[in-house]
Parts: structure tokens; sequence; C-alpha cells
């Protein structure tokens, strides 16, 4: 199975250190779905795992983050491509739950519902803690400079190879190439 893990904010969509509170902020980066359209079209199942401590914060509820997911989804299929699965955790971060990234508990119940194995994944992320569960997992760490992924940069020590894009589309470009 062809398999990918994306994050979301920062990744698909523009983030805000406001957090994506409706469908109205969520405003796709240049070029991610149609990245995402031709991972589906290479024959890639594609799933986000996200980090949602805004339902957490009560910024939003989980009505407002499948509107939003709607508005994606609807997007997505205008292109002609689609995501097959959206893992979140709603909890904040004193929570001390195992879905929090950088815990790797998102990714390992993507692998369960997909039946399928994270060693050698690539899994797209723009912060430090999405790199750090896909390296607990064995999993290819990429970065892309989108969102927090700049900032990112300077935080790699230590997390093994991790590969690094200017966003999506340039790191579905190099995968597609067998670059990743």
């Amino acid at each position: 199975m062809k398999a990918i893990i994306l994050d979301r904010d920062g990744v698909i969509n523009q983030d805000s250190d406001e957090f994506i509170k409706s469908p109205d902020e969520w405003i796709p980066i240049a070029g991610s779905l149609e990245a995402i359209v031709r991972l589906n079209h290479a024959g890639y199942h594609v799933a986000i795992a996200s980090n949602q401590s805004g339902l957490a914060r009560g910024l939003l509820d989980v009505v407002t983050l499948n509107a939003i997911h709607q508005k994606m989804y609807k997007q997505l299929a205008q292109l002609g491509g689609q995501i097959d699965l959206i893992a979140f955790c709603p909890h904040g971060p004193d929570d001390e739950c195992d879905c929090r990234k950088p815990k790797p508990g998102l990714y390992h119940e993507i692998a369960k519902r997909w039946g399928t194995r994270l060693e050698g994944m690539p899994i797209i992320g723009d912060s430090r803690r999405d790199l750090e569960a896909a390296s607990i997992v064995g999993a290819q760490p990429v970065l892309v400079r989108t969102g927090k992924g700049d900032q990112t940069l300077s935080q790699l020590s230590g997390l093994g190879e991790v590969s690094i894009y200017d966003n999506l589309a340039q790191a579905v470009d190099a995968l597609l190439a067998g670059g990743i």
C-alpha cells in the first residue's frame, strides 16, 4: 500500500498562531491541493494527522472542525482529489494524552485503521513535533518550510535524516520522482 501522512495547518493550509477556528480561516497554501491530487493519481492513500488543541481550549467545536474539513474535501473534490482519513488530537498541551504529537498515537491510529506499517512511510510536517513523532515510528520525516517550517529548521538535531522542501508541492514532486 502506498501511503503518506500529512500535517494539516502549515502544510496544506495557511497556519495561524490564533488557530484555524472557522471554515473562512481555512485557506489552502498555493499548490497544496494540487499536490494531494497528484498523490491520489499516483495511487497514494493520503491521511492527515493534526493536533487540534483549539477544541480543548474552547476556540471551536467538533461541528466547526468538521465544517473546516468539509471545505477542504469540497475544494479537493473539485480538483479530482481526496483525503482518505483524518485523525486529530482534541486535547490541550497539558492533557498527557498519547495522541498529541510529538507522541505517535495519531500515526499508530492511522496505521491500524489502514492495516499498514509506518516504517519508511513519508510523513510531512512543518514542526519538530511532526518530525519527532515520525522518527519515533520509523517513518521518513519530511519538513516543509511553509507554516512554522522555517523556524523548525534550527530544531532538527537528534531527528536523523530529514528531507526538507519549500512546500508540499515540491515535496510531492520529489516523492513521485523517487527522491524521498
